[in-house]
């Protein structure tokens, strides 16, 4: 202890100064927290398995309530518990951020197409859910941004909502599969870009998804906040400029 020479303890006054401090960063982190935790939390697209809805360089909302809470919708994934709190089902056509299922670690996003009891299959680059043929509408050409070739856009229909997906190519791999019977407590997903996604209709050893389960899911994704073009960043103030300012609040469905 310090004293000045009026006796008084000149420490006590740091002290306090420095507790103030910890007690407001501790009281920014909490509710940093709890906000991405129950409400919202932000996340970027890194890749093109979502075209042409979700770009690389978008930076995205997603709402945390939609399907209740499970230990991933946590920071970090700790074992606090297992399955959901609050559970509800996902529906098809919802876009999700989930746990990669092969490491429970990485962040992707894809379309629900199937829930539990659906059957799913690619049929000629057609999709088939229960036997029954999802409409198509065919919406035109348009230029591929990784090359000269042209891209298909094409309207899909998932429970009375409608999506346009991206179709690069004919007979790929993924354009003719087994028929999927979705598992209880899991989802079966799909990249907008169908010629261009890692999903379920690879299994993980193939390093695609597999089926994901009901656990994975860390929310529902709502709308585009921000959208940096290819090579921009929020980390990298000198890119700050190159935006698509027509993406901004785009609502997601």
């Amino acid at each position: 202890m310090s004293a000045d020479n009026t006796g008084v303890d000149t420490d006590k006054p740091v002290k306090e100064d420095t507790w103030d401090i910890v007690k407001t960063v501790l009281i920014a982190l909490l509710i940093t927290l709890v906000f991405r935790t129950f409400l919202f939390q932000p996340f970027t697209i890194p890749s093109a398995s979502m075209e042409p809805n979700l770009y690389e360089g978008d930076y995205i909302v997603v709402s945390k309530w939609n399907y209740g809470y499970s230990k991933h919708s946590i920071q970090f994934s700790p074992p606090v518990f297992e399955g959901r709190i609050f559970a509800k089902q996902a529906e098809r056509g919802d876009i999700v951020v989930f746990k990669l299922p092969r490491d429970n670690k990485t962040d992707y996003i894809k379309r629900v197409i199937g829930v539990p009891g659906d059957k799913v299959q690619m049929r000629n680059g057609q999709l088939f859910l229960n036997d029954e043929v999802v409409p198509l509408i065919d919406q035109g050409p348009v230029l591929e941004k990784y090359g000269n070739a042209y891209a298909t856009i094409q309207q899909e229909s998932l429970n009375g909502k409608n999506h346009q997906i991206q179709d690069l190519r004919n007979d790929t791999q993924g354009d003719n599969t087994e028929a999927f019977i979705v598992p209880e407590n899991h989802y079966f997903v799909m990249g907008d870009n169908r010629d261009d996604s890692a999903d379920s209709r690879f299994p993980v050893y193939a390093d695609g998804v597999g089926f994901v389960p009901a656990e994975n899911l860390e929310g529902k994704a709502s709308m585009i906040l921000l959208s940096w073009n290819r090579g921009a960043s929020l980390w990298k103030p000198w890119t700050w400029l190159d935006l698509r300012w027509d993406r901004f609040f785009k609502s997601l469905h």
